[in-house]
């Protein structure tokens, strides 16, 4: 099962491609704003920390167009979004 396994510097990988992702569409990303609690500045000021890392994947993760749009836009399979949201801290089991 060694293949399923994400390290936790893999998934902010994944999950700071995913914020970049996400912010290039403003309708998603004031979803994700608005969803949050989270400000543009804030999100600017904190985009590295596992916390918010984990935020971007959780949305996507809730938002099954937005999920599959991302993996096809970056290349990924779908399923790797839930590992590396697994491999971050405060990940809730799916």
């Amino acid at each position: 099962m060694r293949d399923t396994m994400v390290s936790p510097a893999s998934a902010e990988v994944t999950a700071l491609r995913a914020l970049a992702w996400l912010v290039t569409d403003q309708d998603r990303a004031m979803r994700f704003l608005a969803l949050t609690g989270c400000d543009s500045e804030t999100l600017r000021r904190r985009a590295g920390e596992t916390e918010v890392l984990g935020a971007v994947l959780d949305f996507l993760l809730d938002d099954e167009a937005s999920l599959l749009a991302f993996a096809d836009a970056v290349d990924l399979p779908a399923q790797s979004v839930a590992l590396a949201r697994h491999a971050l801290p405060g990940a809730l089991r799916r």
